[in-house]
């Protein structure tokens, strides 16, 4: 079984991340990862002109990681299993770039000081695709690679018209519905994911103000034991149901050995889930 780097250490999970990609393409373009790691995080560590640090309290540099480590051990085990169509190295670095640039919506520009960046978590996809368009335009990125890039993190949106993201090759799309599959697995797995709901529904509350939208799914929430009460629910409702149809089942490729073997990420969110009933229990 192969062990995942803790996202509480960037460098660590940098680590892992050129690992993979070593694995996955010996003799490619290595630097590319820690170039693409280091860009992220100046990101999200207000380092680049015009913005600030990210100050939301849930999506932060960690969750990033957290993605990140997931998408890139699901294209491991992907590409091991045998599965086709084989995915190139440079599908494999606009698929990082991706993931890494999903949640930059969230980043406030230098003079937005009101409130903290989770009041955009109702527009952080569209948000953050146009984000990561204007970085990518500037370093020599191709309009192809740049359109790749925002289709993938489109579809992220949670409750996205997926047939309606004018994926490029089906090697675009296989890596769009995998990065979905990362976000929504890489977080639920955290360690601590029930701790940090509250903190999750703060982001919901100061959005719903912010925009005044109650229409949005997260407006439904009236505090954070009510969301604490419904997330098993919602992973088996919504979150599950979506991995299956919408994204192909790709998480069955972090099944280790594969095809039948235990998958860590869906052993720790059932803990996590074991953790919220008996918390919504005794709420």
């Amino acid at each position: 079984m192969w062990s995942l780097a803790s996202t509480k250490n960037p460098a660590a999970v940098l680590k892992e991340l050129q690992g993979v990609h070593d694995l996955l393409y010996p003799g490619g373009d290595a630097p590319f990862i820690s170039q693409a790691f280091f860009w992220a995080r100046e990101c999200f560590t207000g380092q680049h002109p015009g913005y600030q640090a990210v100050d939301a309290g849930y999506h932060d540099f960690e969750h990033t990681l957290q993605g990140a480590q997931c998408l890139l051990q699901l294209l491991r085990g992907r590409q091991l299993a045998g599965a086709l169509p084989v995915l190139p190295e440079r599908g494999f670095q606009l698929g990082l770039m991706a993931i890494l640039f999903h949640d930059t919506g969230y980043l406030k520009r230098s003079g937005d000081l009101s409130g903290t960046g989770a009041k955009y978590t109702i527009t952080h996809v569209a948000r953050s695709a146009a984000f990561a368009a204007d970085f990518l335009l500037t370093r020599g990125f191709s309009p192809a690679e740049i359109q790749s890039v925002q289709n993938m993190i489109l579809s992220t949106g949670a409750v996205p018209a997926l047939g309606e993201i004018p994926f490029q090759s089906e090697s675009e799309r296989v890596l769009g519905h995998a990065l979905s599959t990362a976000d929504l697995l890489g977080q639920m797995a955290a360690e601590d994911y029930v701790d940090k709901l509250p903190v999750l529904y703060a982001e919901f509350s100061e959005a719903v103000r912010f925009t005044g939208d109650t229409s949005h799914f997260i407006s439904g929430y009236a505090s954070a034991e009510q969301l604490i009460h419904a997330t098993p629910l919602f992973w088996k409702t919504h979150v599950l149901p979506r991995l299956d149809r919408d994204f192909g089942g790709l998480y069955r490729f972090l099944n280790h050995p594969f095809p039948d073997g235990p998958n860590p990420y869906l052993d720790r969110i059932e803990a996590n889930l074991t953790r919220l009933r008996a918390a919504g229990a005794a709420l």
